[in-house]
């Protein structure tokens, strides 16, 4: 008799520990999925690209320069449902901003361009790099987006700058001087040296 309630007792102290187990795991269950949610809801909020041509320069661009155009189509669309469609969207929009390093306009293959190229791929890459972790910092992910559409605001106003500049008539002169600069080697004419004449040391 003894031994059967000592029996019934372990087996009710089982259930009553598996029964903890199963709230305790539910628990953390909706913890994670709330967290989850407020996650998603912070980048879902802050997820505004400026993907619409701040100038007219950027935007007669988007004819001529196919990787622009395809750059600035990806920035639109914000994912729906899932951290998930934002992780897809987010490696997308990476590439197509590598890809704009490729067939610049030759008005617009300067260093002041490249730079700025290159620090808007840099940031889209960090923000690719965080929506990505296991536990997303969603605070980081939204400030950089805020720095992307700066370098974006940046990277289209050096591009006007340059075709305004572009627009300014050439002085007398400073055509021929601009081919020396770019062609150093018909910079220095070659001159044949006197022997006659001492050399200044």
């Amino acid at each position: 008799m003894k031994y059967r309630i000592s029996l019934f007792l372990l087996f009710v102290f089982l259930l009553n520990s598996c029964q903890n187990q199963d709230e305790k795991r539910l628990a953390e269950n909706k913890k994670e999925a709330k967290k989850k949610e407020l996650i998603f809801n912070t980048i879902n909020k802050g997820w505004v690209f400026y993907d619409t041509p701040i100038n007219t320069v950027s935007e007669e661009s988007i004819k001529s320069w196919n990787e622009w155009r395809q750059f600035l189509e990806e920035l639109k669309g914000k994912p729906k449902k899932t951290i998930g469609a934002f992780q897809k969207k987010s490696s997308a929009i990476a590439r197509k901003a590598i890809a704009l390093n490729n067939n610049i306009p030759e008005q617009f293959n300067q260093p002041q361009i490249k730079s700025r190229i290159s620090i808007l791929i840099t940031k889209i890459k960090m923000m690719d790099l965080y929506i990505h972790l296991d536990r997303i910092p969603d605070e980081k992910v939204v400030f950089l987006i805020g720095d992307i559409n700066k370098e974006l605001v940046s990277l289209e106003r050096q591009m006007d700058k340059i075709v305004e500049k572009n627009k300014i008539p050439l002085e007398e002169g400073e055509s021929d001087l601009m081919k020396m600069i770019k062609d150093t080697a018909r910079a220095i004419p070659n001159v044949s040296i006197d022997p006659n004449i001492p050399r200044v040391e």
